[in-house]
């Protein structure tokens, strides 16, 4: 055995504990598909406060009336509720984890550096399930309160949360709210010092709308309550041409992307029995079986992945370089802002993809010039229609495949971190370099690694087919969220399947940029309607 199988063995092997350990912290953190359902209620919920001028059309009413529901409170109800039951849930278990770990530290039958760490990252975990719950109880007793005049669940709700802190010194303001909302809401009403205040902190959008317009009224502040209500009109109207976007423009790509899959099922149905290996036979056909010519073994497909993409992305920039740079510069990540998050985040990102891409050279540079259709990018050819396509056929598989996914998760199993900062940012600077990152320096490097090469090095092994689900398992692996392996992959099979079909790079480039442009468009509406 050679020094350098065994380096790669010993690298193997810390990027399996690595992304295993990743992967297993990712399992009680909440998706950010459960926050982007509930930053939707909150937008439905502007709009179900719409009520137009006078003159306006009965059809501008019933367009309203078909997006936002018949029952637009109630249905937001049952979010909140079944969102405060999981975060309930997985807090309860996350503490239980804990007691486990707090006893097997104490016993110190065994090294306990793993089980320290775990009791960290899980007593974090906590705190920011306990944050989560407090909000969500604010916000349901407010939705309480709001369909049909449900008070005294509403006041039971929020009396709940203050008992929960009744025997701590230390609490965050959400005990403060919902104490000045169990006053305005109380019969007789009470008022709270600094009542205003609190609910500015503490509650944001249509929540916030109703607090403060309960509390201008106890205090017959007409003026206010009036310049409240006609801004509420106005985020209203904007709330519903952002929902019309949200809702309107997937469902059409949802409908053509069926439309697509269906008559592409049916023409394979016809006509398997005349698959064309040369490329003129029927579309789905097209290069079906043809291979690459692979030039190189396993062992540099093994160092490409290893060393290129998980030593250097997961090792030696963030433990090594980054550290290092920020020491020197004496910046600290941690403190950085929306905007600063985002160059930070691109920065790292071009980090990576500048070091796979150098290892990935140096791996084949040996074999220049490489033999005909490797990393092919052509301007020319169908690649456009194929990328357009590809895209809308991706959309219900993985919308489907989601679905049920959710089922398995309930809400949990972690996501992509940058989601979350784009979803909270409202910065239009912050947002084009994430742009740049997600939809232009992602697809780019992703695309190069994991279709341009290990897709058709693994055609050496495995058959084109078996090739494509490979290549897209490692593609969600790669992503280190636990419950984004099963779309991911899903997706990563659609780009594959590009590819081979296309042999083009920019195809499956493109319904990546696709798809993560459409991602961030719908974080950046929803996150400027929740507030």
């Amino acid at each position: 055995m050679t020094l350098k199988r065994v380096i790669l063995g010993i690298l193997t092997a810390i990027a399996i504990a690595l992304v295993g350990l990743s992967l297993v912290a990712s399992w009680n953190q909440p998706q950010i598909q459960s926050r982007l359902e509930l930053y939707q209620t909150n937008l439905l919920l502007h709009a179900s406060e719409w009520q137009g001028e006078n003159n306006q059309s009965a059809n501008l009413s019933s367009a309203r009336n078909n997006i936002v529901g018949t029952d637009p409170l109630n249905t937001a109800l049952t979010q909140y509720q079944e969102a405060r039951d999981s975060t309930r849930k997985t807090l309860e278990t996350t503490q239980a984890q804990v007691k486990e770990i707090q006893s097997a530290i104490a016993s110190k039958s065994e090294d306990n550096t793993l089980n320290v760490a775990q009791n960290k990252a899980a007593s974090e975990s906590i705190q920011q399930q306990s944050v989560l719950l407090n909000e969500l109880d604010l916000r349901l007793g407010i939705l309480q309160q709001a369909s049909s005049g449900k008070t005294q669940a509403a006041l039971q709700t929020w009396t709940n949360l203050v008992e929960r802190y009744k025997t701590q010194i230390d609490y965050d303001s959400s005990v403060v709210t919902a104490k000045v909302l169990t006053g305005i809401w109380s019969n007789p009403a009470q008022l709270l010092p600094d009542a205003e205040p609190s609910i500015q902190k503490s509650l944001d959008g249509w929540f916030r709308y109703r607090a403060l317009a309960q509390l201008y009224k106890l205090q017959e502040r007409s003026k206010e309550l009036a310049a409240l209500q006609a801004t509420e009109q106005a985020t209203a109207e904007q709330a519903i041409e952002k929902l019309a976007i949200i809702v309107g423009v997937p469902a059409i790509a949802l409908c053509i992307g069926t439309v697509l899959l269906v008559g592409l099922t049916v023409q394979w149905l016809l006509q398997r029995k005349q698959l064309d290996t040369a490329g003129s036979g029927p579309v789905l056909a097209r290069n079906a079986s043809l291979t690459w010519d692979v030039p190189w073994d396993g062992e540099i497909v093994w160092q490409v992945l290893v060393v290129g993409f998980f030593f250097v992305g997961q090792i030696l920039i963030p433990y090594l370089l980054l550290p290092v740079s920020l020491a020197v510069l004496k910046l600290n990540p941690a403190t950085f802002d929306p905007r600063d998050k985002a160059f930070y985040i691109f920065a790292t990102y071009l980090l990576l993809s500048a070091g796979g891409l150098s290892v990935l050279y140096f791996s084949v540079k040996s074999f220049l010039p490489l033999p005909e259709g490797w990393f092919r990018i052509n301007w020319r050819g169908s690649w456009f229609l194929w990328g357009f396509g590809g895209y809308f056929v991706a959309l219900p598989l993985v919308v489907l495949v989601s679905l049920i996914n959710q089922q398995f998760w309930q809400g949990q199993g972690g996501s992509n971190p940058i989601l979350p900062i784009v979803l909270e940012g409202r910065d239009n600077v912050a947002l084009a370099v994430f742009f740049g990152t997600a939809a232009i320096a992602a697809p780019v490097f992703e695309e190069i690694v994991f279709r341009g090469f290990l897709l058709p090095s693994l055609t050496r092994y495995l058959p084109v087919w078996g090739a494509i689900a490979a290549s897209a398992f490692l593609f969600a692996v790669a992503h280190l969220s636990v419950s984004e392996i099963l779309p991911l992959a899903t997706l990563g099979s659609v780009l594959g399947f590009v590819y081979t079909r296309s042999r083009n790079l920019l195809a499956p480039m493109l319904l990546h940029s696709l798809w993560n442009s459409g991602t961030l468009l719908s974080l950046f509406l929803l996150g400027g309607g929740a507030s």
